[in-house]
């Protein structure tokens, strides 16, 4: 997005033109070029400069509707460019961070990489005085508006992370951009700022977004990692520097009921047990952390096999941790048998789930070819080293 196209769109006659824009894009029978072409016969100006501005409206009215999955009601107000849409932090877990970091007691942050001004927002409407920087002078203003969209106090400014003296905020968060020339990148060496900063500035107070698949080995001494999930979707991983640590590993989960958390402490450990009438199949952020255990003891169950997330237990329990079905019946694990054992059950709709075994889902149930009304749950994976295919009933 260009800077100079962005900052007309914040005048009056630019913030016409946005709701004119929103308006023809929340008419789902609009055709875009006609959209379009009307915001263009109807904006005055030399044709070249409105051009610039209708585009960067209906950009804006587009990423907007976009952004309400990450943001709820509040992307309406806000402002976005398509790369920091992508990259930032959805509200939920945004909002967990910072209500953690106000536990801590700390009054201010700054923001090291504030990019759109996601966690700028989550932490303003903490209480937290906030301060970001970032190296795009586009994400910088893209910040500021968002603050000042959503009446919040805050200061952001066009600086390199790496040169900033953050001893004037209690903690330092930082979301380094894990992208190289290549692309995305899981090598911490291609991050921005690198991983050898990350790891110095974890030596002070402060919090760090890392990606999910951080290997365990990678995270420094006395720092703890948590991994969280928003309904189910693993959505990232947080380094807590020492003094904000209360844990090694910490899988958080955030759903419709609200926020449960589990660490090392609620693991006493769970042996590897026979297939009993409940599947219980281990959230995301749990599986990260390495605490399915966790979850096998608290449904007083154990693992089907010590090297795949899924527990089994005798009974049913709700748990936030993770999904629960009901073992109906083990079927025939060979295609051809499973696949007479479905048509005499007359199930042509399958949601088929896998662990541990070489089984494309969606492969399988092409080559399973079922045409019944029935709809089932079919899960493949290893009991006791061989491969199993049961099928199950989702638990309310």
């Amino acid at each position: 997005m260009d800077l100079d196209a962005f900052r007309w769109l914040l005048t009056d006659d630019g913030q016409q033109l946005l709701r004119r824009a929103v308006d023809l894009g929340m008419l789902r029978t609009t055709d875009p070029l006609r959209a379009q072409a009307e915001l263009r016969r109807t904006t005055p100006g030399p044709t070249d400069v409105v051009a610039t501005q209708v585009a960067a409206a209906l950009t804006q009215a587009g990423l907007r509707e976009r952004a309400v999955a990450k943001f709820g009601d509040l992307a309406r107000r806000m402002y976005f460019t398509p790369d920091g849409l992508e990259q930032a932090t959805r509200l939920a877990v945004a909002e967990h961070r910072a209500a953690r970091l106000s536990a801590f007691g700390g009054s201010s942050v700054i923001d090291l990489g504030c990019g759109i001004g996601g966690d700028l927002v989550a932490c303003a409407r903490a209480g937290l005085t906030v301060a970001g920087v970032d190296l795009d002078p586009v994400r910088v203003a893209v910040a500021e508006a968002n603050l000042a969209a959503l009446d919040l106090e805050g200061a952001v400014a066009v600086a390199d992370a790496t040169t900033i003296d953050t001893s004037p905020f209690a903690v330092a968060y930082a979301d380094p951009a894990r992208r190289s020339a290549r692309g995305r990148s899981f090598d911490v060496g291609d991050w921005t700022p690198p991983w050898s900063f990350v790891v110095d500035l974890l030596q002070r107070d402060a919090c760090v977004k890392v990606a999910p698949g951080i290997p365990h080995d990678l995270v420094p001494a006395d720092v703890e990692a948590e991994w969280v999930s928003d309904h189910g979707e693993v959505k990232e991983a947080a380094l807590w520097s020492p003094r904000l640590a209360t844990a090694t590993r910490r899988a958080t989960v955030i759903g419709d009921g609200g926020l449960a958390t589990l660490t090392e402490e609620d693991d006493p450990g769970a042996p590897v047990v026979a297939l009993g009438r409940f599947l219980y199949e281990p959230d995301g952020a749990v599986i990260r952390a390495g605490l399915v255990t966790a979850v096998a003891a608290g449904v007083g169950g154990g693992l089907l096999d010590e090297h795949i997330a899924y527990v089994s237990a005798e009974q049913a329990f709700r748990t936030p941790f993770a999904r629960g079905y009901e073992v109906l019946e083990e079927l025939p694990y060979r295609e051809k048998a499973l696949r007479a054992a479905l048509r005499e059950r007359g199930i042509g709709r399958l949601t088929i789930k896998k662990r541990g075994v070489d089984v494309v889902p969606e492969v399988l149930r092409k080559r399973l070819a079922l045409s019944g009304d029935q709809e089932a749950t079919l899960v493949m994976t290893r009991v006791a080293g061989s491969g199993t295919a049961l099928l199950v009933r989702p638990l309310r």
